[in-house]
């Protein structure tokens, strides 16, 4: 029985990837509108399934398209921007600040567009997206003609495209509606990662996904500090940590699973979750080894991903296929480990299993979307080629081969690249509006780089305090005579703190760039036990306005954020000349006095070896009012038992540098 096709492609070494992994030479695929219609022997093919259209294949290699189970497309914007880095610094230093600033509809389009182009002349035929303003890589993806799973961001912090996990979460549920049932878009939801989402945010997510019975992409333990914090912090693994969330009631497709155990490996088993393993983008970064073979042993659908342009540099599917299969082999000192057949599994059928996409694509099996590349495997880097063994072709590919070796590309039936040419898409109109945007980074970058301030706003959650800051100090030698006077009646104590200050500040080059203190305090209760422990940073500029009477510091700059990273990362974010330590106990008191409010801070400060030290401070917009408190101030001094004869504004700092 005959059945007539669309398209017949003949004369090719097919390579179906399917479950038996078979092989056909000379092979033929016969496609009717979108899918495949019959794959095997060229002669059986022909005779089978004639068709008004023949194309001779030439003797390349017919396979299933590439599928990058890991993305993030808009990034191409943002190609070697930042590298070189940790994770940390990379991903809070530089790539939020920047999408903060310019990620938009118009951004996320363009930088979807440029990879499309590049996942084409790859060879990658579908990929796993999760990004911002979500609706916008869907529609370029699906003008370019390329199949996505796209997964609209969710983070507990405010994103480019909402202010709040709220919005996000609304999003989420609106652009998954809207694309539910696309021939090539698969909608999903992707909270970025348990560090950045709340357990609230995981449930919900998980639950949206299981409404609409939709992929959950999510990153999952791909750093050593990541899984050390979720111990610390819950007492748990990753793992077991988002499965109490709900998570596993959602098809999830987690990526890279660095630093997992064979426990969490069964977990994600059992659970039907699809892995994506980043090697690219694990190696830039030094993330670590994922423990691939293990997984693949126990019968884990994993992936291969390219991770972002912004961290991997590329797209290049045929580069992460083959370090998948050269990583594997080194970490465990087994040369058999992951050989070309399976990375290439890896990267066809697993990886469309990883996305929830096994019966759709990933393999050319009757049903099947026709979703396919031709890959000539007869240049000079490739050659001679060896017949003996049938798993020769897959080495070729794998160990040999090269994206560029890409001539055509289908999707879904139609052609995207056609002898090295692209169809959809305009590469010459996209590189140029891609330097555009190069061009403003730079200028944001730059200015930025130039301005410890402006370093720090970008972290997100500074801000200035109060323009006067009313500042005096005095040495004492004993404190005794302040923790007396403190007792009487003319001051009203309101509140009394014990804290173990741990200081360190950053000197710049340039002098107008002030100090940056990076600050951990500990908190001391009664019974002299640590009961809290709170960072923060605090940029101190110089004095704007001058001294006022006795000495006291009438105006200097401050700007504070919270400080959530390590002392590490601000290292090596803001780039310091040097770097001096203090460290001091803190009795601290908020009093009234004369109808104002003020700290009094009673210090020891034990590096260096400073000894007693009583402050007076406050803080107002007013200038009129700084002038009053520091009338109040010098009274207070006195009042305290104080001198105003050695009286000092100056930080501990400068304090500090003085003694050296």
């Amino acid at each position: 029985m005959t059945k007539s096709a669309d398209l017949l492609l003949i004369n090719a070494i097919v390579l179906t990837m399917d479950e038996e992994m078979h092989q056909y030479e000379p092979g033929a695929v016969a496609v009717s509108g979108d899918s495949v219609l019959a794959v095997g022997p060229e002669a059986e093919v022909r005779k089978a399934c004639p068709a008004a259209q023949v194309v001779d294949c030439g003797g390349k290699v017919l396979m299933p398209g590439l599928v990058n189970a890991h993305t993030h497309v808009p990034m191409t914007l943002m190609r070697g921007l930042a590298d070189d880095l940790r994770l940390d610094v990379w991903l809070q230093g530089y790539m939020w600040p920047v999408e903060r600033e310019f990620v938009s509809p118009d951004f996320v389009r363009l930088g979807t567009q440029l990879a499309c182009a590049e996942l084409i002349r790859t060879g990658v035929t579908c990929f796993a997206d999760m990004y911002f303003f979500e609706e916008n890589v869907a529609k370029a993806t699906a003008e370019a003609g390329l199949r996505a799973v796209c997964g609209q961001s969710v983070l507990k912090f405010p994103a480019p495209d909402a202010v709040s996990f709220e919005d996000s979460l609304a999003a989420a549920r609106e652009f998954i509606e809207h694309w539910k049932g696309h021939t090539l878009i698969t909608p999903s939801v992707a909270p970025h990662a348990p560090y950045t989402c709340t357990p609230e945010i995981l449930r919900a997510t998980a639950q949206l996904a299981a409404e609409f019975d939709v992929p959950l992409q999510i990153h999952i333990a791909e750093t050593a500090l990541e899984v050390e914090n979720m111990r610390r912090e819950n007492g748990m693994p990753v793992v077991p940590y988002v499965k109490k969330q709900g998570l596993f009631d959602a098809k999830v497709l987690a990526a890279h699973c660095i630093h997992i155990d064979e426990g969490e490996m069964h977990t994600l088993l059992h659970a039907g979750a699809g892995v994506a393993h980043n090697p690219s983008s694990n190696l830039k970064l030094a993330s670590g080894f994922a423990p691939i073979q293990k997984m693949l042993n126990l019968g884990l659908n994993v992936g291969i991903g390219t991770d972002g342009s912004a961290s991997n540099n590329d797209l290049d599917m045929f580069e992460e296929v083959r370090l998948a299969a050269f990583v594997a082999k080194t970490v465990s000192n087994d040369p058999t480990a992951v050989p070309a057949a399976t990375a290439l599994k890896m990267a066809t059928r697993l990886g469309a299993r990883a996305l929830h996409l096994g019966p759709v694509t990933g393999s050319l099996e009757p049903g099947k979307r026709a979703d396919l590349i031709l890959v000539d495997i007869s240049p000079l880097h490739n050659s001679p080629r060896f017949r003996h063994d049938a798993n020769n072709v897959y080495s070729q590919l794998v160990y040999a081969g090269k994206a560029s070796d890409v001539v055509d590309v289908m999707v879904n039936g139609k052609w995207l690249m056609h002898n090295h040419e692209l169809l959809t898409l305009n590469e010459k109109e996209l590189t140029a509006a891609a330097q555009e945007y190069a061009r403003k980074i730079d200028t944001f970058l730059i200015a930025r780089e130039q301005s410890v301030f402006s370093k720090l706003v970008a972290l997100g959650g500074s801000a200035e305090e109060e323009s006067f800051e009313v500042q005096v100090k005095v040495k004492l030698n004993d404190p005794a005579p302040v923790l007396k006077a403190l007792k009487k009646t003319e001051i009203e104590i309101l509140l009394k703190k014990h804290y173990h200050q741990h200081d360190i500040y950053f000197t710049f080059a340039d002098p107008a760039q002030g100090w940056l203190r990076y600050r951990e305090d500990e908190m001391i209760d009664d019974k002299e036990q640590i009961t809290g422990v709170r960072g923060r940073l605090t940029l101190i500029g110089p004095s704007r306005e001058g001294d006022f009477a006795h000495d006291v510091l009438l105006s200097r700059i401050r700007y504070f954020a919270p400080a959530a990273n390590s002392l590490r990362f601000y290292r090596e974010y803001f780039k310091p000349a040097s770097e001096t330590a203090v460290e001091k106990d803190r009795l601290r008191w908020l009093v009234r006095y004369k109808n104002e409010e003020f700290f009094i801070n009673l210090d020891r400060v034990e590096t260096p070896d400073l000894g007693y030290y009583l402050e007076i401070k406050s803080r107002t917009w007013s200038r009129r009012d700084a002038e009053e408190k520091a009338n109040c101030s010098s009274e207070l001094i006195l009042l305290l038992g104080g001198s105003l004869e050695n009286t000092i504004t100056q930080d501990y700092v400068e304090i500090a540098g003085e003694e050296k």
